[in-house]
């Protein structure tokens, strides 16, 4: 691997959480990386320096995103990364927590300055004095956005319990046989009280527009889907920030699942479905890997 695709790996880790959007991120590395590649000669830490130019130009992007994403029809939510593992780039806990959907949700409700003060320091690192060059604040004044954003994480998408590996395979399992087995009961008894399933359709396939809260309306929804998707296949599949499964239909991917798994049973079913976001799982080359 060369020093360019060794740079992309990292510096997509941190465009990925500071978008939302794996193709908008994959665009932000690109420009920044072109830039590095016709200035090498001058550039003496060229991580940090690529640090710093990427996350500027997310910054400039996060406006506009988030002017999309007030007009967005339905539920929003992140791309799903299949396969993908960032853990080894830096504290791995606090990577896999950063891209868990319930924060990066709560992340697009922060302004700009504060989300890139939470995943620049919380997440990577990164000094104030460093981050008051990328968001052009005084030290100081990042570390108030630092703190404030910490607060809304915390508060919203509290820390998760560890769950062994050996827990997820046993739910995912579970699930997927109850699903596919049609056992409401079994069902039933793999969801939380208090499970939480969001649905991105992006307007184009149809999708709840709303998150569908509880075991029996939760699983009224999926009664629904398997009703009008007979013959899915699902896929167990290690996602980013959690397990969850591909869906596919006749060789094509119609959706990905992500889930959350506490004390034994599941509280989140995150489904993806909007064709756009399963274009980008279906071509991402070697970041996914």
């Amino acid at each position: 691997m060369n020093d360019g695709e060794q740079h992309r790996r990292y510096l997509f880790a941190v465009a990925y959480r500071l978008l939302g959007s794996a193709a908008d991120a994959e665009d932000a590395v690109q420009e920044a990386l072109l830039r590095w590649y016709t200035l090498q000669a001058d550039v003496a830490q060229p991580r940090a320096w690529l640090t710093t130019v990427t996350s500027r130009i997310c910054l400039d992007l996060l406006g506009s995103a988030r002017a999309r994403r007030e007009t967005y029809p339905g539920i929003w939510l992140p791309e799903p990364l299949p396969g993908y593992d960032d853990t080894d780039l830096g504290d791995a806990a606090a990577l896999r927590e950063s891209v868990r959907t319930a924060v990066l949700l709560v992340l697009e409700s922060l302004s700009p300055a504060e989300r890139i003060a939470f995943v620049l320091h919380d997440v990577f690192g990164m000094d104030f004095e460093r981050l008051a060059a990328v968001v052009g604040r005084t030290p100081a004044a990042c570390r108030q956005l630092a703190s404030r954003a910490r607060r809304r994480v915390r508060a919203a998408a509290p820390a998760r319990e560890p769950v062994s590996p050996e827990e997820h395979r046993r739910v995912t399992a579970a699930f997927l046989r109850a699903s596919t087995d049609g056992d409401l009961t079994e069902l039933v008894s793999l969801l939380d009280p208090r499970v939480v399933l969001r649905s991105d359709g992006g307007g184009e396939v149809l999708a709840a527009r709303v998150p569908v809260l509880g075991p029996e309306r939760v699983l009224t929804l999926l009664s629904g889907l398997g009703r009008r998707y007979a013959g899915v296949l699902a896929r167990p599949v290690r996602l980013a920030g959690g397990d969850g499964f591909t869906l596919e239909l006749g060789g094509t991917l119609i959706g990905v699942i992500g889930i959350e798994i506490a004390g034994g049973r599941i509280t989140e079913l995150n489904l993806v479905v909007n064709p756009a976001k399963l274009r980008t799982v279906t071509r991402r080359g070697p970041l996914s890997r």
